[in-house]
């Protein structure tokens, strides 16, 4: 997700490719040509967001109903859909090995906390991913306070009956076969997070791990809580509703691929 489309005119596409090239595209008739912008402004806009409930009841608070949010993108019309179940829905087309450009989150209450756990896939799984692993870790920080927007107008029933939920912490964690980028982030209250995005310890934080640099950057918000090991009440759900590999499994997913 995270990408805008800018339209040129034909001609100006055009220059300097191939003759065949511009035979082609005027024997088809195409008087445009959709670019991708990459840098642009990252804007949450309602009209384009449609919302699928599967499942789920406004007046249950996360605590007791598991409740998951499922966030996909066109890239042609730029349009969202959100699905809120109590698991994700694979009917979107969840984790795609080639695109995954989709977000998973889901409510978590640890050890008495609640909590909004959010999954991005960076890279792993397919070999043109790893090529552009830093692009796309680029996009998802960008593109995710437009992804808490949607949540939180998506679910606005949700919100209306329990205003609380927006002061809980949401964690990001970036899926990656690159350990600089294999990481997970607290990225403060939601209400927060929707708004500014990325806090700047955060970024301070993978800038150094990256560059190795020595010390800690002191994190204004604690690390996601590990759930009881044993069956508790301050906990729920007891397992996480989002089935992400493990590392091994994906690194078994690409060597079937760079095998097949």
């Amino acid at each position: 997700m995270g990408y805008t489309v800018e339209v040129l005119p034909t001609h100006k596409w055009l220059q300097g490719r191939p003759t065949d090239a511009i035979r082609r595209h005027r024997s088809k008739g195409l008087s445009f040509v959709p670019v991708a912008r990459l840098f642009g402004p990252a804007i949450f806009e309602a009209s384009k967001l449609k919302v699928l409930f599967l499942g789920v009841d406004d007046r249950k608070h996360p605590e007791k109903l598991p409740r998951a949010y499922t966030l996909t993108h066109s890239d042609l019309t730029a349009r969202l859909t959100l699905a809120i179940s109590q698991t994700i829905n694979r009917a979107q087309g969840w984790y795609n090995r080639l695109q995954r450009d989709e977000v998973v989150a889901e409510w978590r209450k640890v050890r008495g906390r609640m909590s909004l756990h959010v999954h991005c896939h960076i890279s792993g799984g397919h070999f043109l991913l790893d090529l552009i692993a830093d692009l796309r870790h680029h996009i998802f920080c960008r593109e995710l306070p437009v992804v808490l927007k949607a949540f939180v107008y998506g679910d606005g029933g949700l919100f209306r009956s329990y205003p609380d939920l927006e002061d809980a912490l949401v964690c990001v964690y970036f899926h990656s076969s690159s350990p600089e980028l294999n990481r997970v982030e607290c990225w403060g209250p939601l209400r927060e997070a929707a708004e500014r995005g990325r806090p700047l310890a955060a970024a301070a934080a993978a800038a150094a791990a990256a560059s190795e640099v020595e010390g800690e950057v002191e994190p204004r918000w604690p690390p996601p809580l590990k759930p009881c090991e044993a069956k508790c009440d301050c906990c729920f759900p007891p397992r996480s509703l989002i089935p992400w590999p493990a590392p091994a499994a994906v690194a078994e997913a690409e060597a079937e691929i760079s095998t097949s």
